[in-house]
């Protein structure tokens, strides 16, 4: 079996319908995280909001970073921390439903800063700038993340390619592939993928994640 493959279970249909429960439970969660919490009681809210949307396990753990962790990578611990009012959180989820993976993130802001507003924006530009290059130009792995790193500069800010993307199915996905997709050097297929951007501003102070399907399919 090919890296870009899928299993004789993969159903494109359910596949987007997991990415979608997952864009909406990301949205539900984001809208109960206030000033004041620290990121255990995110992981609560987040444990009861996945059997509230019938999620059946999670393929990863979630990652709910406030403030400065958002800087982490994904196996990074995050430090002690209180979300402030004027502060940017990130969810990067990862729910099965139906048999099938889904993994969406997401940056949020609880205040008005132009500095949270701008990087927030600026990771969801940046993903889409690079889908609309591999629409074009049906690149590979490599050549995405070259160009991601190069829009990342041009809006002054740094890319970590520590969080690049990785292959999504129905579940395990890690039977067909566990590499990363900054490393793919074959021409990456529609609804294999997921492509994740990880923003850092140049103080390094904190960061903005996005993350969703690479897909030619036009999703909410």
């Amino acid at each position: 079996m090919g890296i870009q493959d899928f299993g004789p279970n993969f159903s494109l249909e359910k596949f987007y319908r997991a990415r979608d429960r997952a864009r909406d439970l990301t949205f539900e969660l984001a809208s109960r995280i206030r000033p004041g919490m620290v990121e255990e009681e995110a992981h609560r809210l987040y444990k009861d909001l996945s059997r509230k949307f019938g999620a059946e396990k999670q393929w990863h753990p979630p990652k709910l970073r406030f403030g400065p962790n958002t800087l982490k990578n994904f196996r990074d611990p995050s430090d002690p921390y209180v979300l402030k009012d004027e502060d940017l959180f990130f969810i990067d989820i990862g729910p099965v439903f139906e048999g099938h993976e889904a993994d969406y993130g997401e940056t949020f802001t609880t205040g008005k800063a132009f500095d949270h507003l701008n990087v927030a924006a600026t990771s969801k530009t940046v993903f889409e700038e690079v889908r609309d290059f591999w629409k074009e130009h049906r690149s590979t792995g490599k050549e995405l993340y070259d160009f991601a790193e190069g829009r990342a500069r041009h809006y002054g800010y740094h890319l970590n390619l520590g969080n690049d993307g990785h292959r999504l199915a129905d579940f395990p996905h890690a039977l067909i592939h566990k590499g990363g997709l900054g490393v793919c050097e074959e021409v990456v297929v529609p609804n294999a993928w997921i492509l994740e951007i990880h923003l850092w501003n140049e103080p390094r102070t904190f960061g903005a994640f996005f993350e969703d399907i690479l897909t030619d399919t036009p999703l909410s």
